[in-house]
């Protein structure tokens, strides 16, 4: 089975998103202030985003952890 994996930047919102699967889902907080993840309402993670990019430069690198809420 072939699986799209959408990755898009917006280089004036300095926003990037990563969407694994395409379907209605939302976004919620993680632990990061800069990461988001984006769920589906099982609560299976579906993709997430980085906000603020290009603050990142330079800084120690992130890492955060999307725990999908669905069994």
């Amino acid at each position: 089975m072939r699986k799209e994996i959408k990755v898009w930047y917006d280089k004036e919102g300095d926003y990037l998103e990563v969407i694994f699967e395409k379907k209605s889902g939302y976004f919620k907080e993680t632990e990061n202030d800069s990461v988001m993840e984006k769920v589906d309402e099982a609560g299976n993670i579906i993709g997430f985003s980085i906000l603020k990019v290009s603050d990142l430069k330079g800084r120690e690198p992130i890492s955060v952890s999307l725990k999908s809420e669905a069994a």
